[in-house]
């Protein structure tokens, strides 16, 4: 089951990736957008580690999602001949 984990985690770098190359004149722009969609979902992980919600585990897995696709879309934003 962890390697299940594992491959939906590494599938966020994809998504993040296809993401940034679908919306590549919006990536700088939108910059801090990103950066404070995982921000908050960093800070709603952790809230939500702290709690004794049923589903915590796959609430936090979705967010960590959130985290590695926003902070990929910022990676590629600051790399001049993938944006326009």
């Amino acid at each position: 089951m962890v390697i299940l984990y594992i491959l939906i985690l590494l599938s966020a770098f994809l998504a993040g990736y296809l993401l940034a190359w679908f919306a590549r004149d919006e990536l700088v722009p939108g910059r801090k957008w990103f950066i404070t969609l995982a921000g908050t979902s960093l800070f709603s992980s952790v809230v939500l580690s702290l709690t004794d919600f049923s589903l915590k585990f796959p609430s936090i897995l979705t967010l960590f999602f959130f985290i590695i696709i926003s902070l990929m879309a910022v990676w590629k934003s600051y790399d001049k001949k993938f944006t326009k």
